[in-house]
């Protein structure tokens, strides 16, 4: 899969969670209505997709696009916000004021990350690339995506060498801790080619 379509698809999937949480109760109702099972659903899924576009996506951004280097500084600015508030709802529980403060914060910044991503990047980005390198890039996102990151990790640093590194010895205990937890089967599927 395009690396275009793959990111697509997992855009599709968070915008999809966030509507269902859109209207997420609070207080006690929260706590009944299984809504820390889809915010953990979305922690992980976020977790992971701004993993690999740091890792892959981000650098050929840089690389392809001469205003590459600002769209993405711009972009990973976003990430790194969303990161925190994604770190406030793992801190958190449903029910507490933080954690619908955090969570509500986070589907908007999410919904307007997502339209800068798609709207102003992904146009520039496909007319400077070829078919054959945005096939390449999503075939690493795809492979990247199954070892990344389940938690947002705000305080590493989103450079792509980190990433591959620390994000790695990261993702690497995250998979360990979920698997402890039983949180592992909340970790949602990867997009599928069409």
């Amino acid at each position: 899969m395009d690396a275009l379509s793959f990111l697509r698809a997992d855009h599709q999937s968070v915008l999809g969670m966030f509507e269902v949480l859109d209207g997420a109760p609070k207080g006690t109702g929260a706590t009944e209505s299984g809504l820390a099972t889809m915010v953990t659903n979305l922690v992980i899924a976020e977790s992971q997709h701004e993993a690999i576009e740091e890792q892959f996506f981000w650098p050929a951004v840089r690389k392809a696009l001469d205003n590459g280097d600002e769209l993405a500084d711009r972009a990973i600015g976003q990430e790194q916000e969303g990161k925190k508030l994604l770190q406030r709802l793992e801190d958190s529980k449903p029910g507490e004021v933080d954690y619908h403060d955090a969570l509500a914060e986070f589907i908007k910044a999410g919904r307007e990350h997502i339209a800068f991503e798609q709207d102003q990047v992904w146009p520039l980005f496909a007319a400077a690339v070829g078919k054959a390198e945005l096939e390449q890039l999503g075939e690493k996102l795809e492979t990247a995506k199954k070892v990344a990151p389940t938690r947002p990790h705000p305080d590493t640093p989103p450079n792509p060498m980190v990433q591959k590194t620390m994000g790695t010895g990261a993702a690497v205990i995250d998979h360990v801790r979920d698997a402890v937890s039983g949180r592992a089967g909340e970790n949602p599927p990867d997009p599928q080619a069409h």
